[in-house]
């Protein structure tokens, strides 16, 4: 494994604004055993009122620093400032409907004995010290969904964040500390890959949460199988949008660029793969190169901005490989294409046959892949035919054909005639190569939680 570089990296330009250092191994032991340490006060001996209470102010402290929050991720991963403040919002909210929610999502659930007398019931409590390991494309919501359920649950944290984050990172462990959150129950680690490794096999550590590349997932769910861990894992996608029968498709046209290119395309559940019946497909094709390549890159700190760079120049420099692989193999460029520096233009692709490599690969940037299918089974059947199964949309005026439709999909999520319709009460994740567990709503405070069961004799 390599050894990551924590550093402050701004994609608009290139310039390295500030780097930092790597904990030691001996920091790093102190750390673990910091956090273990903290379970039981955190955990056992606050109330839930307590821990709400700081939760709640963490949420407040995300409102009032939401500006300064957006900055740090503007020149970390390029995210335009308009969409920066959405997700330092969005994270708030999350650590409010935990808030608000509290008392219905821990309490204890009575079970009709069939045999015997006396009661049964299922209590929630924490299990302990959980590992996180994050992404970079939403430095904030990542950590909210992970950290919001579980730290109110009494659950303790060590952090690993992207080593193009590291700001992010310091600004949320900061935020945790100052709304009252027992300084050993949250810790930021700017670890390696190496030392993440015996991390995850430390016996004090109870569970794993990662968000990440395939790859990522496997190496980290083999070491973990190995000690006996739980984990959650968020491995991507690459999403289909079907297009079936419709009257309107200017609205479906706006609705499939939004699920493309939100934060630049650099979504796991944006829509990456646009499934046209062979009625609609030659129109929706022109409609959305023609949107798509309306919108030029610009500097992400504008207000104005809609498309900035992708997170860092290796990131355009990999996608511009995965293009020109998919043209050489066949795929017909449409619009767009090219890059400078880690500026990449919106890009639409055609005419993708199932051997070339583009038709399994997740394309993470604004490029956009679309299909032709001959009827609605056609559509479902090259929308099952991927190694992912995160999300997908289905576009249809005929609500029978929509139902019908949905109940077919392979992913952890349908979207019915609706995109960016995430919410903190939805359940997050996928199957497939897309991982397993899930996170927000009341099932992302049901991972990592002993559902003990406590029998009483009559």
């Amino acid at each position: 494994m390599s050894t990551p570089t924590y550093a402050v990296v701004d994609p608009a330009t290139g310039t390295t604004l500030k780097t930092y250092d790597v904990i030691s191994d001996e920091a790093l032991k102190d750390a673990i055993g910091r956090a273990a340490a903290a379970a039981t006060p955190w955990g056992r001996e606050t109330t839930l009122e307590e821990r709400v209470a700081v939760l709640r102010r963490a949420a407040e402290l995300h409102t009032e620093r939401r500006e300064e929050l957006a900055a740090i991720i503007v020149r970390e991963m390029g995210k335009p400032v308009q969409e920066a403040l959405g997700e330092v919002d969005f994270s708030a909210a999350i650590y409010e409907y935990y808030c608000d929610n509290a008392a219905e999502l821990l309490k204890d659930e009575p079970i009709r004995l069939l045999d015997g007398e006396g009661s049964a019931l299922v209590r929630r409590t924490p299990v302990g010290l959980l590992l996180g390991i994050m992404p970079w494309n939403f430095p904030y919501y990542q950590v909210a969904r992970f950290a919001g359920p579980n730290l109110l649950i009494g659950n303790t944290i060590l952090l690993k964040h992207a080593p193009q984050c590291p700001e992010s990172a310091a600004a949320m462990e900061q935020i945790f500390h100052d709304a009252g959150l027992p300084a050993d129950a949250y810790v930021n680690i700017y670890a390696t890959n190496e030392q993440i490794e015996w991390v995850i096999g430390d016996p004090r550590v109870q569970g794993v949460s990662l968000t990440g590349s395939g790859r990522a997932g496997a190496a980290v769910a083999a070491i973990a199988g190995r000690h006996l861990k739980k984990v959650v894992l968020e491995l991507g996608g690459s999403d289909p949008f079907l297009v079936l029968k419709n009257d309107d498709l200017d609205a479906v046209v706006e609705a499939a660029v939004a699920a493309r290119m939100g934060n630049g395309g650099q979504a796991c559940n944006a829509a990456k793969r646009f499934v046209v019946l062979d009625e609609h497909y030659d129109e929706f094709l022109s409609k959305l190169a023609a949107s798509m390549t309306a919108m030029q890159p610009g500097d992400p700190s504008s207000d104005e901005t809609t498309l900035g760079p992708l997170s860092s120049e290796a990131a355009a420099e990999r996608l511009e490989s995965q293009v020109e692989q998919a043209l050489a193999s066949g795929a017909r460029l449409v619009a767009g294409g090219g890059r400078d520096g880690a500026y990449f233009k919106a890009t639409v692709l055609a005419d993708i046959a199932p051997d070339n490599p583009a038709y399994r690969e997740e394309f993470f940037g604004p490029v956009a892949q679309v299909y032709r299918a001959a009827s609605e089974e056609e559509a479902v059947r090259l929308a099952n035919d991927t190694p992912y199964g995160l999300g997908s949309y289905v576009f249809s005026s005929d609500a029978e054909q929509a139902a019908r439709v949905a109940d077919q999909i392979e992913a952890g999520m349908v979207f019915v005639n609706v995109v960016d319709a995430d919410g903190v009460e939805l359940p997050f994740g996928g199957v497939k190569g897309s991982g397993f567990g899930r996170e927000l709503g009341r099932f992302g405070a049901d991972e990592f939680v002993n559902k003990k069961l406590i029998r009483v004799g009559g």
